[in-house]
C-alpha cells in the first residue's frame, strides 16, 4: 500500500478510537461500535484503546524513512 493509504488508516483508527472514548464519557456511542458494548464494557474500552494505540503505531511507522536507516 502507498504511504497515503496507511496515513489515512492510521488517522482514522486514532480519530475514531479517541472520539469514541470521549463520546462514551458523555453517554453517546457510534452506531457501528454499539455491538462492543453489548459484549462487555471493559472489552469495548480495551478495543477502543487498542484502536488509538494502533493508529499511533501506524502513523509512526509510516513517518519513519526506512531507506535512510542503516
Amino acid at each position: 500500500m502507498k504511504k497515503a493509504a496507511w496515513l489515512t488508516i492510521g488517522f482514522l483508527l486514532f480519530f475514531i478510537g479517541f472520539l469514541s472514548v470521549i463520546l462514551n464519557m458523555v453517554g453517546v456511542e457510534f452506531m457501528f461500535l454499539t455491538w462492543l458494548d453489548h459484549i462487555s464494557g471493559l472489552l469495548a474500552f480495551i478495543v477502543k484503546i487498542l484502536m488509538i494505540i494502533g493508529g499511533i503505531v501506524i502513523l509512526y511507522l509510516n513517518s519513519t524513512n526506512w531507506r535512510d536507516e542503516a
